[in-house]
């Protein structure tokens, strides 16, 4: 292998992790300010219907 071979394979190794990176960060980004996809029922949020807590006595 020359140092030609290996400097060019070095610069595509860095180049593709850059574009790894940038890949995913975008890839968050677009998720975090697109549009919803939230899965709620059609009615809306539901309140919780479970117990009441319990009264502390001190």
């Amino acid at each position: 292998m020359s140092i030609s071979t290996a400097i060019q394979q070095t610069i595509q190794a860095i180049t593709e992790i850059t574009s790894q990176v940038i890949n995913y960060i975008l890839g968050a980004v677009s998720r975090i300010f697109g549009p919803r996809d939230d899965n709620y029922p059609s009615t809306g949020t539901q309140p919780f219907e479970g117990d009441p807590p319990k009264k502390k006595h001190y």
